[in-house]
């Protein structure tokens, strides 16, 4: 009787740790099974609304096979993420996908190492004009198209090459991944993305006080400078806009620098206030510029003799364009243009005049002068552009990268503006006078311009991301407050048509996963184990006969009742 109840009590004890053990033994197969052969960081297209329409990519999760470009014809792709080098790239094949609105389980584009900016640096791209023109129309395709999918961006590297190695050997086999063949997985277990409530834009406004003559009661006159600092791109992520508009802040920051040397000292102070403008939401029609002017005072704006806006002046050869909305004849414009000219002509420079009436009913603004314009401020725009960029065009992608920045393009757009800038102030149009010499105390300094465009060809600036205490915003208004007497900051909504979302970059995982056959085969082995692993525990604890009385056919309940 003792026996009976001992073979009870340790049957009742084994049976749960027959079940632990085989989920164990599962698990265990199942990590293995399962480890990661890449983990990349990727960086999704945008996704925005705009007047109530979506664009760009509306999903954000990931959990497909992977194939490349050389997937079988007729091939089904509606579970598949196509793997796509930038230098393999068939923009036509991607056009026709995306406004056929084939089906596709996603696209991930694959982006030369030289174009990140952490490795950024003045490495040369080969055949890198044919590279940016590429990127520039495979930018406009994905930020003007609604996409039913998930589309990323990543930086080549040895992982991901030798995973793409892989899957174009089985591609050209015609061995597409799939449950049944196996192959490779890319798996972002991310949230859906949810809608950037009441997205802030910050201007900053430097203020140089000019001097007044003793007695004199009149307000002085003022001359603008103004650039804006955020970007928009297919990839917010990487959205770093060297040239568009880098470029433009950091000349706004040197010539700011400069005329601060000046007006230090009130022998050459001038009788001009200088009016220095960060403005936020540059793409989105100059959003904060129309913000920031329409909280001047009619004294101030009245005060304004003209402004002079920077925008893409990093990438220009041998001429840059003043941009107005006036018309050429208008005694302030030509007072401008020629200002300039007699400069650049010194500077063995070309300086051109292009003329944009503005249509006051249209809401497009594409150049920042325009805003100015709006209010009849005198303004215009000067930019290695000689004509206006369409909406999302020219504002900072991925092909805008410190890699297509000319330094030597931005200090020689710095002196021209500056020289110009003085000869107004000081009243020396016409005169052959150098006031930002070379080798003298105020000459243009090549390395405070490189250093700030290395900053800012790190820094993704797209509006909608940036918070209001963004370490880079307060960079910007530190580096002002050293030159100006006065800074303010403003803070706005962002105002408009346009919604943004979240989920800007996260992190892919590329498994290597075993076709069915493999896990049938897998399922019966392990199977096979656990049946013998479990007769071995019932023989050794409870002997033979137990064993065999577990396969026996139990009594029918007629017998047991008889």
């Amino acid at each position: 009787m003792a026996t009976s109840k001992k073979s009870g009590g340790l049957r009742d004890l084994l049976e749960p740790m027959y079940s632990v053990i085989a989920l164990l033994f599962i698990l265990v197969a199942c990590v293995e099974l399962c480890d990661a052969a890449a983990a990349v960081d990727v960086y999704r297209l945008i996704q925005y609304d705009m007047s109530g329409s979506p664009f760009g990519s509306r999903f954000a999760a990931l959990n497909h096979h992977a194939s490349s470009l050389r997937f079988p014809p007729g091939a089904d792709l509606s579970r598949t993420v196509l793997i796509i080098p930038l230098r393999e790239l068939n923009i036509t094949f991607v056009r026709e996908y995306i406004t056929q609105k084939k089906p596709l389980g996603g696209l991930l584009f694959l982006l030369p190492e030289v174009l990140s900016f952490k490795h950024g640096g003045n490495k040369q791209v080969h055949e890198k004009e044919k590279m940016k023109k590429l990127l520039a129309e495979l930018e406009q395709l994905l930020v003007n198209s609604n996409i039913p999918y998930p589309v990323y961006f990543a930086f080549e590297n040895d992982d991901i090459d030798t995973v793409l190695t892989e899957i174009k050997k089985n591609d050209a086999m015609g061995q597409p991944a799939t449950a049944t063949t196996g192959g490779y997985k890319l798996v972002i277990p991310t949230a859906e993305p949810k809608k950037v409530a009441s997205p802030t834009i910050t201007n900053i406004q430097g203020w140089l006080s000019g001097l007044k003559a003793d007695g004199d009661a009149n307000q002085l006159p003022t001359i603008a400078i103004v650039a804006s600092y955020d970007t928009f791109g297919a990839a917010p992520a990487l959205s770093v806009g060297g040239d568009s508009n880098g470029s433009g802040i950091v000349a706004l920051l040197e010539i700011a620098r400069l005329f601060s040397l000046l007006y230090s000292n009130p022998k050459t102070r001038g009788r001009y206030n200088l009016l220095f403008g960060l403005t936020s939401g540059g793409p989105y029609n100059y959003n904060g510029t129309q913000k920031w002017l329409r909280s001047f005072d009619q004294r101030l704006r009245e005060s304004i003799d003209y402004a002079i806006c920077l925008n893409s002046i990093g990438s220009w050869d041998n001429e840059l364009w003043i941009h107005v909305s006036k018309p050429p004849e208008n005694a302030y414009i030509k007072q401008i243009f020629e200002g300039f000219s007699n400069v650049a002509e010194e500077l063995d420079l070309k300086v051109g005049l292009k003329h944009k009436k503005i249509n006051i009913s249209n809401p497009r603004v594409a150049w920042e002068h325009e805003q100015f314009s709006r209010l009849r401020v005198t303004a215009a725009t000067l930019s290695g552009l000689s004509v206006a960029p369409e909406l999302f065009e020219s504002t900072g992608g991925l092909f805008d990268g410190r890699q297509y920045v000319n330094e030597t393009a931005i200090f020689r757009g710095v002196k021209l503006v500056a020289e110009s800038l003085a000869r107004h102030i000081y009243g020396h149009q016409g005169k052959d006078v150098q006031i930002f010499a070379d080798e003298s105390s105020l000459a243009v300094n090549p390395a405070y311009i490189r250093s700030w465009l290395d900053l800012l060809s790190q820094t993704p600036r797209v509006a909608p991301f940036l918070s209001k205490n963004d370490p880079f915003v307060m960079a910007l208004k530190k580096e002002l407050a050293d030159h100006a007497d006065e800074v303010n900051v403003q803070h706005e909504n962002l105002e408009g048509i346009f919604t943004f979302y979240d989920s800007t970059s996260t992190r892919l995982n590329i498994y290597q996963v075993a076709s069915v056959t493999f896990d049938l085969l897998l399922l019966l082995v392990l199977g096979s184990y656990l049946i013998v692993l479990f007769c071995f525990l019932v023989i050794t604890t409870r002997g033979v006969d137990d064993l065999i009385s577990l396969f026996r056919r139990p009594p029918s309940r007629k017998v047991k009742t008889a």
